[in-house]
């Protein structure tokens, strides 16, 4: 697309439409210059030059630039008078502006709330350094530099509602460019004189206005008295705490949207829980003994999470109504795993997938949730990763719960919840033993999962957890 040189115009007497259309009219010549380049604009005695840098100059013409060059028409305007000399900018690579705005943020999210704004005009930054942050009812979003350049203005402010393409900020390319607009802005402030304060002027006092006899206002009603406190009760009121002790912060989008789902499944589906509790010693003890030589070969330390997500696996082979789901009046059984893991962020509770988990090996399986954790607790994790999911484990251990009641995430069935390991005193032999003890608990969807299935998953997950040697011989 050719980009048309702008000539600025001052008609004067006798010239008209007509004319111009006369002038455009006229046959064209071309000369060697770049279309891409700044655009000059001089101003002659009676006559207008418009040329290219790197181009020779034309006088008494009109350029019209296009991508071989600019082309001139060579007939005098007695209508165009003298203006003054300009340059406009169209995006070179010597400098210009370019704008930061809110980038594709997934085909479930349609707006977002500028959360954070981390520069200010006049930062330098490099290319793709983030410079603000959106807040989804998912995750966190950054906008990032389309260029290295300096901020020379902030568009939006921090409490927006955005769209994907909103203009965030404005990037000069040129590094000085912001210096020289804040230096231009704040001259005008300094050089204006300091207003002296003026002493009001006297006010004549007007003859007073005669008085008009009026008829008094009827009085309202009073109301009754209040009854007079019971005998033993103090009158006095009883205080409230003082507002400056309190404060009222804004729910964030992810927090809004977890509360939202969370109580759309406690009047959605028919939650009930049932639990078991698993004897840890068999687990413990086989990743006491190769926590050192798995870590070695892999990378990556072996938790206990992997060995849950094992039995959790099996359980849901086993009991296959745990990963179905309900659509309308039918139910879809899911022939593949994928596992959402609860992680806890300073922002809200967000869930990334594991995908295909029953096909991964426990390096695998701990590999990928290391890096899922990572990315959540920095506020980087996509939406991609969040989406879907069969089937959710949530470990409140790690926080010290003894026993919970977890919420299903919808549109799941089921969820399985982790707690703190505890010694304490079991019957093993016909000897009391102290034993490393962890409760489980499974809530689920009775609309869709009976009891009797729900008490065989956990059963599962116990025999796979207290002996994980069943897992190679699947049984």
């Amino acid at each position: 697309m050719a980009i048309w040189s702008i000539v600025r115009r001052k008609v004067v007497n006798g010239c008209n439409s007509s004319y111009f259309s006369s002038i455009i009219g006229k046959s064209w010549k071309s000369t060697s210059a770049k279309a891409s380049h700044p655009r000059y604009y001089g101003a002659l005695s009676k006559e207008t030059s418009v040329f290219v840098r790197g181009s020779r100059v034309v006088v008494n013409a009109v350029s019209l630039p296009s991508y071989l060059g600019t082309t001139p028409c060579r007939v005098t305007l007695p209508c165009i008078q003298t203006f003054n000399t300009s340059i406009r900018l169209f995006s070179s690579d010597e400098g210009g502006s370019v704008d930061a705005v809110v980038p594709y943020m997934g085909e479930s999210i349609s707006d977002g709330t500028l959360a954070t704004i981390l520069k200010k005009p006049g930062d330098r930054v490099e290319a793709d350094e983030p410079i603000a942050q959106i807040e989804t009812d998912k995750v966190t979003i950054d906008v990032s530099s389309p260029t290295a350049g300096t901020i020379e203005k902030i568009v939006a402010k921090e409490g927006d509602t955005v769209e994907p393409g909103f203009k965030i900020a404005v990037i000069s390319k040129s590094s000085g460019a912001a210096t020289k607009v804040e230096d231009s802005e704040k001259k005008p402030e300094e050089s204006k004189p300091e207003k002296k304060e003026e002493k009001p002027k006297p006010v004549a006092e007007s003859p007073p206005s005669p008085k008009v006899e009026t008829s008094p206002p009827k009085e309202k009603p009073r109301a009754p008295p209040p009854p007079p406190p019971a005998s033993g009760a103090s009158p006095r009121e009883p205080q409230l705490p003082p507002k400056d002790r309190e404060r009222r912060v804004p729910m964030t989008r992810l927090r809004k949207r977890v509360a939202t789902r969370l109580k759309d499944s406690q009047n959605t589906f028919a939650l009930l829980t049932t639990f078991n509790e698993v004897d840890m010693t068999n687990l413990m003890k086989l990743r006491s003994e190769y926590k050192d030589a798995f870590l070695e070969k892999h990378g990556v330390k072996l938790g206990l999470m992997s060995g849950f997500i094992k039995g959790a696996i099996s359980a849901l082979q086993n009991q296959p109504v745990v990963n179905a789901v309900i659509d309308g009046e039918d139910i879809i059984y899911r022939d593949y795993v994928d596992i959402s893991i609860a992680v806890g962020t300073p922002k809200g509770l967000v869930v990334p997938v594991l995908r295909n988990v029953e096909q991964m090996n426990f390096a695998e399986i701990e590999k990928e949730i290391n890096r899922l954790a990572k990315k959540a607790t920095a506020g980087t994790i996509s939406i991609d990763e969040m989406a879907g999911g069969t089937f959710t484990i949530s470990n409140g251990g790690v926080y010290g719960s003894l026993l919970s009641t977890p919420i299903i995430n919808p549109p799941q069935s089921a969820i399985l919840g982790m707690h703190s390991i505890v010694n304490r005193p079991m019957v093993v032999g016909g000897e009391v033993m102290s034993r490393p003890m962890m409760y489980i608990a499974l809530t689920y969807d009775h609309r869709l999962i009976d009891g009797r299935e729900a008490v065989l998953f956990l059963r599962r997950i116990k025999d796979v957890v207290e002996d994980p040697r069943r897992l190679l011989l699947d049984i």
